[in-house]
């Protein structure tokens, strides 16, 4: 039969992915529509705004953030104007856009295996549609953007792998593997240096154009710290994404090994080393269940999970279950990729290589529980690679069939738990009988449970009748899309006051109120966030009372107006 044009696409493999990242995309869209976690959303969101106004992050203003997500997020709103839903819409797409790349990727990884490669794509992107990088949480947010970018990299690479890398778009490309560095800086870094690892290691085993990529990054990055240096000034853009975020979010070593040394790993660990030792012996030996018996074990660690969703009672049980096959999937992926690239180097065969130096910088930020909930289209490039570069017999062929479905209804079943459950979002208050939607213009799209909603309406009409627009207010701590919604220009220089983004004390907020003339300071009670986020909230508040006087006690704000005023 003749083969296939390899860089033919089929309609079906258009429609198939459509399809995906449609499903994606309504999921996503739908989890916006009645889910807010108002902290993060509004960190993302007010400081968009302040770009959408003309201030400059970095020189004037304190921010710990590469800029690429806030710069998109800014632009919607000089383009669209204020709405919530925009924000949503362009988070479903972004999901959905991750899901597609992954569903190329995986065609790819599995052309030329034994195992068909539709139907087996089809079953390990599946659970996309509840894992996306945007199904867990919903909103615009940096490490799901950079998930996204990732993904499309991966997706040239391997284009420019079945070309055997064309200088010229070698050489473009090489220019985009340092966006990531500008959408998160820690997962960014880890991906950049691990493709052009990858691609230096490639050039010294023979396959010399693939060095062209690293001209081409070391251009894009000359290129992006040249305009930083233009637009903020080089020193505050490292001194605020490097030397400040590091002292607030860098977790010590012994902290990002302590994830590969949990209790719990090591059954599922021994299980799945049995499968891979019985899965190499069943290549050597006739008997029949032999690979049905390795297939299992090597499935025992998403089974596991899988029974954990039926038997545990405790969400937080059932979602760390899923949550232990990631480490048994990268040092699996380690092992298998640094064999199969020492034998047959190509940019197939180090994908995993730079897979795993893009997840566990992402663990630097918030390691390994915290930062798997937009990177598990990863885990599927991971586990499509290890099905992809198995020799089978017709019955190993069987038994990896079934490894795939199992993958796809443990996955998809204990990924929608996850998702529905909101288990990641703990750490705010999802709570309340009814679902409020928002009457304001400009957070038309905004629902979530609890008072929050009706409580910050009242705000907004209390300072639209009482308070100049050109007073300067201090929020504390400053959850709410207060300044997105209102239209005021904010003038001081934290609006989000927790430890990862606000460099000042009590001491120097009060002194800064002083030197931008804030007249009023509004003081939420009550936070969706679970945890205080201000440290020093009661000596700020000390000082507060010493300069200002309370005017006005709302449902859930104090509002306080400089005192002899």
């Amino acid at each position: 039969m003749p083969r296939r044009d390899k860089n033919h696409k089929s309609p079906r493999e258009w429609a198939v992915g459509v399809l995906l990242a449609a499903a994606t995309a309504v999921f996503v869209f739908w989890q916006n529509a009645h889910l807010t976690v108002l902290w993060d959303l509004s960190y993302i969101l007010e400081i968009a705004n302040r770009l959408a106004l003309g201030q400059i992050p970095y020189r004037d203003f304190p921010f710990p953030y590469a800029p690429l997500t806030f710069l998109a997020q800014a632009a919607i709103i000089r383009l669209f104007g204020h709405a919530i839903w925009h924000h949503a819409l362009y988070a479903a797409l972004s999901a959905a856009a991750g899901t597609i790349f992954t569903w190329r990727i995986v065609l790819r990884l599995l052309r030329g295996s034994h195992l068909p490669q539709y139907a087996t794509a089809l079953l390990l992107t599946l659970p996309l549609i509840v894992l996306s990088t945007g199904s867990i949480f919903p909103h615009p947010f940096y490490d799901c953007d950079g998930t996204v970018f990732v993904l499309f990299c991966l997706w040239l690479l391997l284009k420019l792998d079945d070309a055997a890398f064309p200088a010229g778009r070698t050489f473009l490309v090489g220019a985009l593997l340092v966006v990531p560095v500008f959408i998160k800086q820690n997962t960014g870094l880890a991906f950049a240096a691990s493709a052009c690892f990858c691609a230096a290691w490639l050039a010294l085993r023979g396959q010399r154009r693939a060095a062209w990529l690293l001209p081409g990054a070391l251009t894009g990055m000359i290129a992006a710290l040249a305009t930083l240096h233009w637009t903020v000034m080089l020193h505050n853009y490292i001194h605020w994404t490097i030397a400040f975020a590091a002292s607030r979010r860098l977790p010590g070593l012994h902290t990002m090994v302590g994830v590969y040394r949990d209790p719990e790993l090591i059954l599922p660990g021994l299980l799945f080393a049995a499968g891979a030792v019985l899965w190499t012996a069943a290549r050597r030996q006739a008997s029949r269940p032999l690979p049905w018996i390795a297939a299992a074990l090597l499935a025992s660690p998403l089974l596991l999970a899988g029974a954990a969703l039926l038997l545990q009672d405790n969400d937080s049980d059932r979602v760390e279950a899923l949550l232990r096959t990631w480490p048994v999937l990268l040092v699996a992926a380690l092992l298998w990729s640094a064999a199969r690239a020492w034998k047959r180097p190509s940019m197939i065969s180090m994908l995993p290589l730079m897979v795993l130096g893009t997840v566990h910088g992402a663990f630097l930020s918030q390691q390994l529980w915290g930062s798997t909930y937009a990177l598990w289209p990863l885990f599927v490039l991971l586990a499509a690679s290890l099905l992809s570069w198995t020799d089978v017999t017709e019955e190993r062929l069987r038994a990896l069939r079934a490894l795939s479905i199992a993958f796809c209804v443990v996955l998809l079943a204990c990924g929608g738990y996850y998702a529905l459950s909101h288990e990641r979002l703990q750490y705010v208050d999802l709570d309340g009988d009814t679902l409020q939607h928002s009457r304001l213009p400009a957070l038309r799209g905004l629902a979530m449970r609890g008072d929050y909603l009706p409580q910050f309406e009242e705000l907004v009409d209390y300072t639209t009748r009482t308070i100049p627009r050109d007073d300067a207010i201090l929020e504390i701590p400053g959850e709410d899309l207060f300044y997105y919604t209102t239209g005021r220009v904010p003038r001081f220089p934290v609006i989000l006051m927790d430890n990862t983004v606000n460099p000042y004390s009590a001491e120097q907020m009060l002194t800064l109120c002083g030197r931008r003339d804030v007249r009023w300071i509004i003081v939420k009670k009550k936070l969706q966030l679970q945890e205080e986020p201000l440290a020093f909230r009661e000596r700020l508040m000390l000082m507060v009372a010493r300069d200002y006087e309370p005017v006005e006690s709302l449902a859930n704000y104090d509002i306080y107006r400089r005192r002899g005023e």
